[in-house]
Parts: structure tokens; sequence; C-alpha cells
């Protein structure tokens, strides 16, 4: 007798911001519940670093409040990218989970560059806050180099996670292939980086993102009152787990948009254009294995610095001064990042008041979101999921800016929930997502997002 395919997931998606554990309904393709709390890096030690002792006593609580209410049949991880641990023969850390927004890395670029694979073979650009994988994992080598040998295994981050829980360690695409240096999309294998640096040897056996690596730990199984058995996903890079169900129910061409700390676009099927690594545009790599133009910038981040009164909403009056004043924000916010890394953001114009600040902002996300989709040639529906998809503003003026079909995510499961909870199981049947409906602004959006464009082409190069 088959055994039934597990509903109830139990996802544990550590983000850059927030760390949650959410319990997915797959019949319902919606979260039963959840627990949220801050993703805070520590200060002390060698460099700044994820806490992970903090996050694992959070899953380990959060796991077990779950297991109170709700069956578990299963559980998968997500993380975000641009994370590795170095953990010995037992599974304990030989250096800290370095947090890719500390600078040290940068001291030794040069040397890096050196061994640093081309764009054309890894599809990754040169990016800034050590967003290169690679380039973190040179740096500890050079810099802790009787630490970094005691090393027995190189762990992406959710298989870190995944680790701990199964006793299991295993490599992945997704999470090798996100920018990092260290993978070779065509070839389906590790880039030159990894055998120049001699570390092939620590990454552990490739298994793919739905493989279960076994079950949780019987210790583990007992502290959280999960039946023995329950089996474990090996797990996803989060952009990657908000492509895969519409991978798995739609057509290409189209176009998916990951909302949260990072805007990652991501184009599947669509027209064949050159990348330019130095805005931001690269290859991830699916679930599957195969290469997806993608671009990004720190939307999300760039929204609270703007809007940090996240519950103000922009009136009739608002949105007729600043469509027709203009009320324009130029790039970039976050710096260093994104398709302007290198433009310094200003108002085109008058500083907002505060609902005008709101719809401005949202303005500016959505325009950053359409020149990101345009340089990764996505053509087809647009999927918005995540925090943007109910903000109206953003959406009317994507499909304003981009002339096609924009879609928001709907549901009570996140994109990247569901994603990673489809590991463990499936579903059948069609994405919930609404069309969204333009307004009585579209003429006017229109004619603001050619004058943004406009704007920005005469800015000195980015």
């Amino acid at each position: 007798m088959s055994t039934p395919s597990p509903r109830y997931v139990a996802v544990i998606d550590i983000g850059k911001t927030n760390a949650k554990v959410a319990l997915v309904d797959l019949a319902a393709r919606s979260e039963l519940a959840s627990r949220k709390q801050l993703n805070t890096p520590s200060k002390d030690g060698p460099y700044p670093h994820h806490d992970v002792d903090a996050i694992w006593s959070f899953i380990l609580h959060g796991l077990a409040a779950l297991r109170q209410e709700h069956q578990i049949d299963a559980i998968s991880v997500t993380t975000h990218g641009a994370t590795a641990a170095l953990v010995d023969a037992e599974g304990e850390l030989v250096l800290p989970v370095l947090d890719y927004e500390f600078d040290g890395p940068d001291g030794l670029r040069e040397a890096y560059e050196e061994v640093r694979p081309p764009f054309v073979q890894t599809g990754s650009p040169n990016l800034p806050m050590r967003l290169n994988l690679g380039a973190q994992l040179f740096w500890l080598h050079r810099t802790f180099p009787d630490l970094f040998g005691r090393a027995s295994t190189i762990l992406t981050y959710p298989q870190y996670w995944t680790r701990k829980l199964t006793g299991v360690a295993a490599s992945e695409v997704t999470s090798l292939g996100c920018h990092t240096d260290l993978w070779n999309p065509a070839a389906r294998s590790f880039s030159s980086l990894v055998d120049v640096m001699g570390w092939r040897g620590l990454f552990p056996p490739m298994r793919r993102a739905a493989d279960m690596l076994g079950p949780v730990l019987p210790d583990i199984a007992s502290r959280i009152g999960l039946e023995p058995g329950t089996s474990v996903a090996c797990g996803i890079h989060d952009s990657n787990a908000s492509l895969l169900p519409h991978l798995a129910t739609r057509k290409a061409p189209f176009a998916v948009v990951s909302t949260g700390t990072w805007v990652v676009s991501m184009a599947v099927g669509g027209r064949h254009v050159t990348l330019d690594p130095t805005r931001d545009t690269l290859v991830n790599v699916n679930a599957f294995g195969d290469a997806v133009p993608s671009a990004r910038f720190m939307g999300g981040r760039e929204f609270e610095m703007m809007v940090p009164d996240t519950h103000v909403r922009a009136g009739d009056a608002a949105w007729r001064a600043v469509l027709t004043e203009p009320v324009m924000l130029l790039p970039s916010v976050q710096q260093g990042s994104g398709p302007y890394p290198k433009s310094t953001a200003a108002w085109a114009g008058r500083e907002p008041a505060a609902d005008e600040r709101f719809l401005a902002a949202s303005f500016y996300l959505a325009l950053m979101t359409a020149t990101c989709l345009h340089l990764i040639g996505a053509d087809g529906d647009i999927v918005v999921e995540g925090p943007f998809a109910g903000n109206e503003a953003y959406l009317a003026m994507l499909s304003a800016a981009v002339g096609r079909p924009v879609y928001s995510q709907t549901g009570q499961s996140t994109g990247t929930s569901l994603g990673a909870a489809l590991l463990a199981g499936t579903f059948s049947g069609h994405q919930p997502n609404v069309a969204f409906q333009t307004t009585d602004h579209v003429s006017a959006m229109q004619s603001y997002a050619r004058q943004w464009f406009a704007l920005v082409a005469a800015m000195p190069a980015h």
C-alpha cells in the first residue's frame, strides 16, 4: 500500500528580517497557523553573525506550539541566500554563520577576484554586501585557516537546518545557484572556484530540494511531540520556493515577483536578453536545476526606510497631487545593489507629506520592479507574491508601466511557505491569484511612468 502524500507541512522559513514557522494545509493551499520573530544578527565574536542558537530555540518552540494545535505530517525548510555554515563531523559549527551585511570580506576583494569565475560561467554578478557566498568562504578560509581547516562540511543555509533536524548532510542546487560564484548552471555542476580553492570535498552529496532526507531525529521528535518517522525535505532557497508553485501550474512565458526584504523578479520562458551583471541581474537555478534569468533590488528594506509608518494610506487628494505635480522618487534608496547601484536617491520636485510618501514610495518600487523585468526579458503574465501583493498602488503602477496583466497572489499562504511545503507533498489545480483591476488613474500613471523612466535615463551612469 502506498503512503499518502503529506497534507499538513510545517515550514521553517528563515528570512533576513524575520524567522517564521508556519503550518501549511496543502489541500487548502493556506497557512493554518504561524509563529514569527525578528531575526537579529549577533555582534559579538570575531564578526557579525546569525544567532543560530536563538533561531534553533525559536524553531523548536514554534514546532512544538504548532503540534499542540495541529497534525504535522512533514517538515520543510526555506531560507534566504548568501549564507552557509561550516561544520565539523558532529555537525557543530567551527565558525559562526557570517551575516552577509558584514563588510569584512571586502578587504580581500582584490585577491578574491583572481580566483573568482567569470559571469559567463556562473551567471553570478560581482555583488556588494558580501552577497557572493564564494567571497565569504574565501575570506573565512584566508582569515581563519586553522578553524576553517577543522570543517568537514560546507552546508548552504537551508541544509544547515535540515542537518540539525535529521543528522543528514546534503547539498542542494537552488542555494548553490543563487549568486554564489560556486555553481555553473550550464554544466549543472560546481564552478571552477570550488576546485581552485580545494573545497569540492567539503560539499556533501547533491540532493533534490524535494528529496526526503530522513525522519526527524528521535530526541527532537520527542521534544516537539512529533510522530516518529516524521519526514524532512532537503530544503530550498526562498525565492525559488516562491517560484515553485508556478512552475508546477503555469505555462511559460510568465514572471514571478517575490517580495520581501528583497524584491526578486524571475522570468520563465521570456525573451532572450544578455544579462548585465553591473545591474544586479543574475541567473538563479530553480528546483529542477534549470537556469532562470532574475533581477533583484532591496525593495522591502527601501520601503521600511521611506515609509516608517506602514499604516498610512493615500486618499484621493494624495493620488491627484503625486500624479499631477508629479511627486516622484529617483533611485536608489539602498545603494550598492539593484538596477541602479551607484545612483543616489533624490526627490524630483518637492518632498511629499506622509500619505503622499506612501504613494510615491509604492510607485518607486513598482517602477524599479518594471526595470528589473525589462532587464531579464520577462514576458507574459506577472505574478506578485509576498507583502507587496497587497499594495494596490504598487500593483497599479506596475501594471501601467509594463502594459501587461499583473496578478496578486491570494490566499492565506505566502508563495514562499506554499512552495516550501510543496517539497513534501503535492497539490493540483491552478494558483489562486487575482488579476489586478486597473484604476481611474491609469492614463496618469502611464504618463508618470514615462516621466520617471526619462528622468532615470538622464541620470549619470549607474
